[in-house]
């Protein structure tokens, strides 16, 4: 028997909207898996873990359980009276608590905003809520976002992956991806700055979605990198995703970077076939390249080959897609990918350090005890205690590269490198050049989830774990993760799609065409630890 927990989006909505179940029931159905499998939330100061909670998900920061029932009951109401309360009616949802809730704690995972109850909500939060999704509450993240593993949260214990509860989620969207692949609920909504959403949802075995930058509304989105956050869908498959995504895309007036293009009707889109679509390899995607050790003086870089397992479940998706219908298209070059590292070191420090500034103990927020000379102490004291290690490393970093001194030899130097990575997509992507492919088939991360500490406290090293992911950032162009097979340690692999600016519904439709080849796999079967 499959338990509303287990239920897709979609599957709940159609039960719904057949009377087969109501939003309380799935509101309790989810509320009761939360409480069997997350244990004690994130919470500042929290030490070790009980011998209880070794063997818990710990996604959630807040858990807003009778906000959730009320908007249950509510739903219900407009049901029973014959209304339609919206295309998400019911479905349960955790946020990542980088956006601001309405009358609910949004800490982004900082001392520093542990005490801020937001006085407002943020659009997609807004837009999800209109639909009729039901929010359970708020999940962990990486502090302000600031990492790929969702250890540097100042809310502990940090997110365990459900698959390996030894393994970390990835990050900085690990609680959202977290939860989902624990069945918590079937939805979440998370950001991407460098893979924040592609990344974890390849650890988890999930489906995750980068939007194209301006698809979804920024507003009430506690920023990092202003030019390259975005906002998108966690969910368990791509017809999940197209039902989450419609609800939150389209321009907003409350934020002036949203694009005015038009939303196709995702779900009717990703029911198509793929025949004749091109899709793209590059072997730029199946190795990870780094500054050589001996490079300082020429700035050479060396290479290193993915795992043999992860280039496999690609190639083998390649074939899947190419058995559908669709034109492989080999070797397709994207050289400057290797540089979007090191260019999103530079840039989003920058930009993450200008965002920073407003933390500082006077308008909202934590502010120091200790006894201040004057406002210049206040703001070093409250800073000094609010921030974790990570922010503190952006602000020093950002406050260096963008000084005038040093601006032309860093900053412009990375936006440059910026505009070669945009070009090279749009070499890829040209309906009129010489590989016209539709999408671009990838590996979305170098590796499986790693160890619990096994890399935190690297900053290089971590940062290179979104090496496949960053380049679409900078391009702004969306990108999706999908499963696509189980390594050896019986750990998720994802592999990635990315298309051209407002491809979204394109690249759902690959998406879905794999899932349904592959719904028969043996991979599929594979179950997380944590219902193991």
């Amino acid at each position: 028997m499959t338990h509303l927990h287990q239920r897709s989006a979609y599957e709940l909505a159609q039960m719904l909207r057949n009377k087969e179940t109501s939003a309380l029931e799935i509101t309790e159905a989810a509320l009761a898996r939360i409480e069997a499998v997350d244990g004690v939330p994130g919470q500042i100061g929290y030490g070790d873990l009980s011998e209880a909670d070794q063997n818990k998900v710990h996604a959630f920061i807040t858990l807003t359980a009778e906000r959730a029932r009320q908007q249950a009951q509510q739903i219900d109401k407009q049901l029973a009276a014959g209304e339609d309360p919206g295309p998400l009616a019911g479905i349960p949802f955790t946020v990542k608590d980088i956006f601001c809730v309405k009358g609910t704690p949004s800490t982004a995972a900082s001392k520093i905003l542990a005490n801020f109850t937001a006085p407002y909500t943020a659009t997609p939060v807004a837009r999800l809520e209109s639909a009729g999704a039901v929010m359970l509450g708020k999940v962990n993240l990486d502090e302000f976002t600031y990492g790929s593993s969702n250890e540097s949260s100042a809310f502990q214990p940090s997110p365990r992956n459900p698959w390996k509860l030894d393994r970390v989620p990835g990050g900085s969207s690990g609680g959202s991806t977290a939860s989902v692949a624990a069945q918590e609920a079937p939805l979440s909504l998370g950001t991407d700055t460098a893979g924040s959403i592609r990344q974890p949802a390849a650890f988890c075995g999930v489906v995750g979605m980068k939007p194209t930058y301006g698809r979804v509304s920024r507003y009430g989105l506690i920023a990092f990198g202003s030019s390259l956050d975005c906002p998108g869908p966690i969910a368990r498959d791509t017809r999940d995703a197209a039902l989450m995504l419609q609800a939150m895309a389209g321009a907003d007036p409350r934020d002036s970077t949203t694009a005015r293009v038009d939303v196709p009707d995702y779900l009717a889109e990703i029911e198509k076939d793929i025949k004749g679509m091109r899709i793209g390899l590059s072997p730029d995607y199946f190795r990870i390249s780094f500054p050589a050790a001996d490079g300082a003086a020429d700035g050479s870089y060396q290479d290193q080959a993915l795992p043999a397992e992860i280039e496999a479940a690609v190639r083998k998706a390649a074939e899947v897609l190419r058995a559908l219908g669709a034109e492989i298209v080999e070797d397709v070059p994207m050289p400057n990918s290797r540089y979007g590292i090191p260019a999103y070191f530079v840039i989003s420090r920058v930009e993450a350090a200008s965002n920073l500034h407003r933390f500082d103990g006077v308008k909202y927020g934590y502010r120091t005890g200790d006894k201040m000379m004057d406002l210049r102490d206040q703001y070093k004291r409250t800073r000094n205690e609010g921030f974790g290690l990570q922010p503190k490393l952006r602000i020093l970093m950002g406050m260096y590269v963008s000084a005038a001194q040093y601006s032309e030899q860093y900053y412009q130097r990375a936006l440059q490198v910026r505009t070669l990575i945009r070009r090279d997509y749009e070499a890829a992507f040209d309906p009129h050049g010489k590989y016209r492919v539709d999408a671009l088939l990838t590996p979305t991360t170098p590796t499986t989830a790693f160890k619990i500490g096994d890399v935190y406290g690297d900053s290089v090293l971590m940062q290179y774990a979104d090496q496949l992911t960053v380049p679409a950032n900078h391009a702004g162009v969306p990108g999706i993760s999908l499963p696509g097979g189980i390594d050896q340690d019986g750990l998720p692999i994802g592999i990635q799609l990315l298309g051209p600016d407002f491809s979204e519904a394109n690249l759902l439709r690959i998406g879905r065409s794999y899932e349904l080849a592959t719904a028969d796999a043996a991979w599929r079967k594979a179950l997380p630890e944590i219902d193991g």
